[in-house]
């Protein structure tokens, strides 16, 4: 007879392989990894079958695009096949002390300030979800997120951690789902643009422009993660999508970050900012409904500067942001030619260049369109820094 019981079995563990984490949101992601553990891979795309405009109250008393708590858990419930059982606010002791009892894993929403594998750690204030399992020495977290931050990427993975590493989420909300029937029709796409003219108009008025802007940057990445995984939807029931349009959205992630980083360290906001957002928010419309994507809007083309110094310093620094060969650069090549190019990259290559070769970019030229090449950059360079004056 045998004395000793079997150790209880470990939760089974999610994979992460089949969810396109760069289409969606932190809150999304982890939902979509149980949808598909349940329903098998590409059932999270049902997420993007709707593309509503919907706005809530956000910081800084500006509007929001990001969905409450309460939308995401509706939308699992409607879309993939999973029902909130419960829903719970633990303490982080509460917490720790639930998953080593039940012995299950938990979907978690709590601040990412508390999260020791995201960049967010120790930085930035936001709620986010991840899968919390009992370990062999403590806890496993899994956690499908994708995304650049300005401390470096955020990636899915797996982590052991001991209790002590996740003691800074003091607080967390914890929903148990059950898998439900999934309608096998798959939903239609559906498009609502709703009118955006008060979300704009808040983010034009708002007299504090360092706190719209940085609001504005995370409001476009909302906005273009939730047109690209529209566009993913509609391509796997085989209706046209419009890259060009989607490239729109990716111009306008990065025009705004450009704008938060420049007036965050003081410098004139670049103009046409929100003029591009409500661009491309006119364009949803045809683009989300048109049968045929609309034709390729044409590159600004800049002539070649004749300063070959200032080319070779330029180059040098953009070979160093990017990790790219100097002599492509030169040749002409676009800084989106490079797997590394992205709009932190972009922006730490201008600063960089302003820095390192004290000038100033002409704000009003600080257009994602006017900035792909070195010769766009050494184009608009031409302004000295203003120097101080006399005592």
């Amino acid at each position: 007879m045998n004395d000793h019981a079997a150790p209880a079995p470990l939760p089974e563990r999610h994979a992460l392989g089949s969810v396109h984490a760069e289409l969606l949101d932190c809150i999304q992601v982890n939902l979509a990894v149980l949808a598909d553990h349940h329903h098998g891979p590409d059932t999270h795309l049902r997420l993007g079958s709707a593309l509503r405009w919907h706005t809530r109250p956000g910081p800084h008393g500006l509007p929001t695009v990001d969905p409450s708590l309460d939308q995401r858990i509706a939308e699992a419930e409607q879309l993939l096949g999973l029902k909130a059982s419960s829903r719970t606010r633990l303490t982080g002791a509460e917490l720790q002390d639930a998953v080593r009892a039940r012995g299950t894993t938990h979907y978690v929403v709590a601040d990412a300030h508390a999260m020791p594998w995201l960049p967010y750690h120790g930085r930035r204030h936001m709620d986010h979800s991840f899968l919390l399992a009992p370990g062999p020495d403590g806890f496993h977290v899994a956690d499908g997120y994708r995304t650049e931050t300005p401390w470096g990427h955020a990636v899915p993975g797996h982590w052991e951690f001991g209790a002590g590493d996740l003691s800074g989420i003091d607080t967390a909300e914890v929903i148990a789902w059950a898998p439900t029937l999934l309608d096998a029709t798959a939903p239609r796409p559906a498009y609502d643009g709703g009118d955006p003219d008060g979300y704009l108009a808040a983010y034009a008025d708002h007299p504090d422009r360092a706190a719209a802007l940085e609001q504005l940057a995370s409001e476009t990445w909302l906005l273009a993660r939730a047109r690209a995984l529209h566009a993913r939807w509609r391509a796997r029931l085989s209706l046209p999508v419009d890259t060009e349009h989607l490239r729109r959205w990716d111009l306008v992630v990065e025009q705004s970050y450009l704008a938060h980083r420049r007036v965050a360290r003081g410098r004139t906001e670049p103009p046409g900012v929100l003029d591009r957002l409500a661009a491309a928010l006119a364009a949803d419309a045809t683009a989300f409904a048109a049968p045929a994507p609309q034709a390729a809007a044409e590159p600004v083309r800049r002539e070649a500067v004749a300063d070959p110094e200032l080319r070779e310093a330029v180059a040098g620094i953009a070979a160093s942001v990017l990790g790219a060969p100097r002599q492509h650069l030169l040749d002409g090549a676009e800084f989106t030619a490079f797997p590394t190019f992205s709009s932190f990259r972009l922006v730490e290559l201008i600063e960089r260049v302003e820095r390192d070769l004290d000038v100033e970019l002409d704000a009003d030229e600080l257009i994602p369109e006017n900035l792909r090449r070195v010769d766009d950059l050494c184009q608009i360079a031409i302004r000295p820094r203003a120097a101080a004056p006399a005592a």
